[in-house]
């Protein structure tokens, strides 16, 4: 099946599942500061994977979707600090550990795939 838009994409769809569960686990948080930076690291993977997508090319997709990999280390260690100081339950931390573990497989197959041979999306 060819992608043809981005929302088709595994990885985005799991990017976007995760957002929700970041949002959701940090309503009443109070620290400002740690919510922000780890809802707009979340945003960032999501925001990355379309639009690398639509840039045209494979080797800047493969770019962008590195960025977004790298995004997805930031929310999983930002998660272990939640958790560390309270601010996420040992459900939520497990919930949003395990989406970024499969978003980032997800990512590293999408980009051996783009980068096996010169492929049209």
């Amino acid at each position: 099946m060819k992608i043809e838009h981005f929302e088709q994409i595994d990885s985005w769809k799991e990017a976007r599942l995760l957002v929700q569960a970041i949002y959701a686990a940090l309503h009443d948080c109070r620290d400002w500061g740690y919510k922000d930076q780890i809802q707009r690291a979340a945003i960032s993977v999501m925001s990355n994977i379309a639009e690398g997508f639509d840039r045209g090319s494979n080797k800047e997709f493969v770019q962008f979707l590195v960025i977004a990999r790298g995004s997805v280390s930031e929310v999983k260690s930002l998660a272990y600090a939640g958790m560390d100081v309270g601010h996420l339950s040992a459900d939520s931390f497990e919930s949003i550990k395990t989406k970024c573990t499969k978003i980032s497989n997800t990512i590293n197959g999408f980009i051996r795939y783009l980068n096996g041979a010169d492929r049209k999306r």
